[in-house]
């Protein structure tokens, strides 16, 4: 049964960190009005490319109120947010070094606060797919069912929507007004979009170069083993296609014999691996180039988040600092991860919800 009600949707992005969730929602036709993060540095990127305000705050300070002014009156709330749960992220670093953070997955019993007191109408969630076994996450789960939502979770496989990485995300989306679910696939293993799909047409550069074009596509410089390295490497394989001169001595314990997703090439005609925070060095995952002799640039890994080529990540005054960008990029939400999110958050509003804009 359809309910008449007359709001518009309305998205606030908690956690919002450069704008990737934040991106593919409005792509979807969403309007995010505001995005809160404790990092300042993301403000640039986070307002220059999404028409919304950045808020600069602490998840755990600023008050509920606060957060519920930024939507109008007459507005259907759909609160947003991936809170950070790696251990090593900027936000929880950040936390922690405050003394405020007592285990990892404190801040989504933050996100569970602000829902209690905001009571949104909508509501997705997106984070890392260890967090389903949990206990934290079924006591979420828990309280939300408890408050009459309607919710539907699953591991979506990125590939699946468009994003040319084997990234799996854990989504949750809850609703007051019926049933709601991420859409069915969008691609297929045979449709999937590749590395050479995404960064094939950018113009080679060397090992350590920045291409004259755009200041964002260069990569760091691979020492002198690593390039003999990189030389013996193969796209979709790994250092056991070395000599054994070249091999870390680590590789050669029983221990090390697992570890095969490191120092390798990725492959042209497939999906990249997972992109981390530290996809710009060769040695911390598959982040060698399929063809040329270097690591990942930092545009590449952009755009292999599914960000725009346009994208804006720093201001024209700003020299690019590696690590500083390698953290944002790889923490986002894969855009077209977040678009998938916003189609399924539409198609629930036109099927459950009658709204007026």
């Amino acid at each position: 049964m359809i309910q008449k009600i007359k709001k518009s949707p309305e998205v606030i992005d908690l956690f919002c960190g450069i704008g990737g969730l934040t991106h593919g929602l409005r792509l979807a036709g969403l309007n995010v009005v505001a995005g809160i993060d404790i990092d300042a540095s993301c403000k640039y990127p986070y307002e220059t490319n999404n028409d919304a305000i950045f808020i600069e705050n602490d998840i755990e300070l600023i008050t509920s109120q606060t957060i519920n002014s930024y939507f109008n009156d007459n507005s259907l709330k759909i609160l947003v947010g991936c809170a950070p749960c790696q251990p090593f992220s900027t936000y929880t670093h950040r936390y922690r070094k405050k003394g405020r953070l007592g285990d990892k997955w404190k801040l989504l019993n933050l996100f569970a606060q602000k829902i209690d007191d905001i009571y949104p109408d909508i509501i997705s969630m997106e984070n890392v797919p260890e967090l389903k076994h949990e206990s934290i996450f079924h006591e979420f789960v828990q309280s939300l069912i408890n408050k009459r939502y309607h919710i539907h979770y699953s591991v979506a496989f990125c590939p699946d929507y468009g994003v040319p990485q084997l990234r799996k995300r854990l989504v949750l989306l809850a609703s007051l007004h019926g049933d709601i679910k991420l859409i069915n696939p969008l691609f297929t293993k045979d449709t999937y979009k590749t590395v050479k799909d995404t960064i094939g047409e950018l113009s080679p550069i060397e090992n350590g170069e920045r291409s004259k074009e755009d200041i964002l596509h260069y990569c760091s410089k691979l020492t002198k083993i690593n390039m003999q390295r990189i030389k013996a490497s193969v796209p979709g394989g790994s250092w056991r296609d070395w000599d054994d001169s070249l091999q870390l001595n680590c590789h050669k314990k029983i221990t090390g014999r697992s570890y095969l997703a490191i120092y390798g090439r990725m492959s042209w005609e497939k999906p990249s691996p997972t992109i981390t925070t530290q996809f710009y060095g060769y040695g911390n995952g598959r982040f060698g180039h399929p063809e040329q002799d270097r690591a990942l640039s930092i545009r590449e890994g952009a755009l292999l988040q599914s960000f725009p080529p346009e994208y804006k990540f720093i201001s024209p005054d700003c020299s690019p600092n590696t690590r500083s960008l390698g953290v944002k990029i790889g923490n986002a939400v894969p855009v077209e991860l977040g678009r998938a999110i916003g189609v399924s958050i539409l198609t629930h509003i036109k099927e459950s919800v009658f709204c007026l804009k």
